[in-house]
């Protein structure tokens, strides 16, 4: 990349914008820093641009030296990762399967997607997903066409998508406006489902400031889309009373075969790990069932700081996140920030599983999108599928990844007593 070469324009204007924008800095400014913030800036920060050699990378010449014989470990990048044997039902086809033994849970599955199949999914994502009845973060503020954004991207005669107002007379209680607020939700359990239940999730307030405007303008605007059950971004709870919504076929089958894929005794067998409840990792194979999720769209500047996912009442069931397009670092630590998290770089196709106590509830985030990484196989004219153009989505990919990320939000076998259609 151009801001690696110290006489490239993209590295002197870094440098440059870094000078002007650090001048007034304290020195000290970062002594306060938890180590997970630290890492954040490290890898987001512009000037100098992060070294990567510390960043696990599973497709490098290096690791490709160093892979162990299955069930071994050895160090990749200076990160310790175990290869999985492949369970046997599932082995033909799928590739390798590594565990991070410092993080217990984490499972990354290297180009478990194929080629073919990346490009499916960017069309469901785009094209048939980020549609009504689907909620997408634009939404609260736009009314969208019917035909979805996207599909009205690509119509050139398409007319400008209108805002949505909020009338003065309107009796709605809305979400108090302005800037984002900080909630740190109490963590899902069966315990305390009826509170979260039962607590109010007043709908955001549609900007008074927005324009109607064109479906081409907005597809960059756009950043998630919902799977399954509605997630209030608010309270950062689910809001069980809008229902439960579809969680496409091809996406549940394709979670369900990446979890079935992995070998969990060799991920758990030897831990003595508190915190399942009366989930386990031995029945997976029979109870892990994906019902909500979210498809997250990130254009090459974006990030997504360090969280907890923690709504879901299954604590402990797979997390399934899914990489298209653009490569990414992606950092997990531990249950709290004090935790130095190990920075893992994801490529287009490969899979990544959070699960068990440890993992599921452990700080991950997203600080750099790493630019010109497309594959080549995005840059087709035609995929050969007999479907529509590629040439739209291509363009769109350039700068984009995509994250499809999908898990279980009640364990088997909990009757939440919800009244509700699918």
């Amino acid at each position: 990349m151009d801001i690696y070469d110290p006489s490239s324009a993209a590295y002197k204007k870094a440098r440059r914008q870094y000078l002007k924008t650090t001048k007034n800095r304290t020195k000290d400014l970062d002594a306060e820093w938890t180590p997970f913030r630290a890492a954040e800036k490290k890898y987001k920060a512009r000037f100098p641009p992060p070294d990567l050699s510390h960043v696990l990378d599973l497709t490098s010449a290096t690791c490709d030296a160093e892979t162990p014989a299955s069930g071994q470990s050895c160090y990749c990048n200076g990160v310790e990762i175990k290869l999985l044997d492949m369970s046997e039902s599932t082995s033909s086809g799928v590739g390798k399967a590594f565990a991070v033994p410092r993080v217990p849970g984490l499972v990354i599955l290297p180009s478990f997607i194929s080629p073919q199949d990346q490009r499916r999914l960017v069309r469901w994502a785009l094209r048939d997903h980020a549609r009504h009845p689907n909620e997408t973060n634009l939404d609260a503020h736009y009314i969208l066409p019917d035909e979805g954004l996207w599909n009205a991207h690509l119509n050139s005669d398409a007319p400008l998508v209108r805002t949505r107002a909020c009338p003065e007379s309107s009796d709605t209680k809305y979400e108090n406006s302005g800037p984002r607020q900080l909630v740190s939700n109490t963590p899902g359990d069966p315990a305390n489902f009826q509170s979260m239940l039962h607590s109010p999730k007043p709908p955001p307030a549609p900007s008074p400031t927005v324009s109607p405007t064109s479906p081409t303008a907005l597809i960059s605007k756009l950043r998630w889309a919902n799977i399954g059950w509605s997630y209030h971004w608010g309270s950062k709870q689910y809001d069980f009373t809008k229902g439960k919504g579809r969680v496409d076929n091809e996406i549940g089958a394709i979670c369900k075969r990446a979890v079935s894929s992995v070998n969990w005794k060799e991920v758990f067998g030897q831990s003595d790990e508190e915190g399942w409840g009366g989930e386990h990792w031995r029945s997976w194979c029979e109870t892990y069932e994906p019902d909500a999720g979210i498809v997250n769209y990130y254009q090459s500047k974006d990030t997504l700081m360090a969280h907890v996912d923690r709504s879901e009442v299954c604590a402990t069931s797979p997390l399934v996140s899914i990489s298209l397009g653009n490569a990414a670092i992606f950092l997990i630590g531990g249950l709290t920030r004090d935790v130095e998290p190990t920075a893992i770089l994801l490529r287009s196709g490969d899979v990544v599983i959070m699960s068990g106590p440890a993992c599921r509830r452990a700080y991950h985030g997203v600080p750099r999108i790493l630019e010109d990484t497309l594959p080549d196989h995005f840059s087709l004219k035609s995929d050969g599928e007999g479907l529509s153009s590629w040439t739209s989505y291509e363009l769109y990919m350039r700068t984009t990844r995509i994250n499809i990320n999908v898990r279980q939000v009640f364990p088997k076998g909990f009757d939440p007593g919800l009244q509700v259609e699918n």
